[in-house]
């Protein structure tokens, strides 16, 4: 009776917390540096910027499904703030027009999705390609932007240190990252657990013709999470920009957005939508994070690195398939 309850309480979640930790504990004792102060903080910086984004990621998988613009809009709006910022255009107005596009490619992916019934994988995959190109071609001149000196920005990774110094609290080795991940976690567990809205992202990922027949406004509430996702994809490019002082077009052809994909996949959230919440996310993200520092020190080269992480997530998404399986109704609505 004992193995079988435990078997029941053994749920996707608790499994890689368990495998984070093991890692973490095996690379303590098999890594030198491994437990250097620097490295930890760059565990922790790595995993809190994974896991903002997939906070985003997180909300419209529930509600059945995908952002694949999501690291396009995260790099190129704080690359053409910053660009803006060096043409002398003043820093409300640059963060006004930076939020506004923001906001309108949101609600283009929102409105693809919603009202012309695009499949989600091809509208979002589609405009995150022209964000780039266009973004690319027309308003920024170089592949990494800096921040201007005594920028906000460059301001909002002292934000520990500052509360060290009038606070007589002791958080300025802590990265802002951390407290900026825990907010944006927190704040979309309240809004999915506690609001009327959250509710129904719940329902549309579990049965979107159940949702629509119950008076959910599905159309709605699907252009609200690409607007949500949009919205912290520019928070992490923000937080980016705040660690490197600068940002890097490039990373939009790098790994990251499949980095973002697999914490959320890996961490418990179901692709066939209705599962999951933030908790998901952050054992996600801690497992990824360390997996990539693990493998940075021990010098694997991006080839390997990379297959190791794709092989991770085509394990996840079969296990996914089995644990979540779709019948004819999930196939035919609201398919990803």
């Amino acid at each position: 009776m004992a193995r079988v309850n435990f078997l029941k309480n053994l749920s996707q979640e608790r499994i890689v917390f368990a495998l984070a930790l093991a890692i973490f504990i095996a690379c303590s004792i098999t890594l030198g540096g491994f437990l250097q102060a620097d490295n930890l903080i760059a565990i922790v910086r790595s995993v809190s910027v994974l896991g903002i984004l997939a906070v985003g990621m997180g909300i419209v998988i529930i509600g059945r499904g995908i952002d694949l613009s999501a690291v396009a809009i995260m790099a190129m709006s704080v690359a053409w703030y910053l660009q803006m910022l060096q043409n002398g255009v003043s820093g409300g107005e640059a963060l006004a027009l930076t939020l506004a596009g923001v906001v309108a490619i949101g609600l283009i992916n929102g409105f693809m999705v919603a009202y012309a019934d695009v499949p989600a994988i091809f509208a979002t995959l589609a405009s995150g390609a022209f964000v780039y190109g266009f973004c690319r071609s027309q308003l920024i001149a170089q592949d990494a932007t800096p921040v201007p000196a005594g920028n906000w920005i460059n301001e909002l990774g002292q934000i520990p240190s500052r509360i060290d110094q009038f606070a007589q609290i002791h958080l300025g080795e802590i990265p802002v990252e951390v407290f900026i991940f825990s907010g944006a976690a927190f704040l979309a567990f309240l809004f999915l657990r506690f609001t009327k809205w959250g509710r129904y992202v719940y329902l549309m990922g579990d049965n979107f013709l159940a949702a629509r027949n119950m008076g959910i406004p599905v159309r709605p509430m699907t252009v609200l999470r690409y607007v949500i996702s949009a919205l912290i994809a520019f928070s992490a490019g923000i937080l980016t920009a705040s660690s490197l002082h600068s940002i890097n077009v490039r990373v939009v052809n790098s790994t990251l957005l499949y980095d973002v994909i697999l914490v959320v996949v890996i961490g418990g959230i179901g692709l066939s939508g209705g599962k999951g919440g933030m908790r998901n996310v952050v054992v996600g993200a801690l497992l990824i994070g360390i997996l990539q520092n693990a493998m940075t020190i021990l010098d694997f080269s991006n080839v390997y690195q990379n297959l190791i992480k794709s092989t991770i997530l085509l394990i996840a998404i079969i296990v996914d398939s089995l644990l979540n399986p779709r019948d004819e109704q999930t196939a035919q609505q609201g398919d990803i």
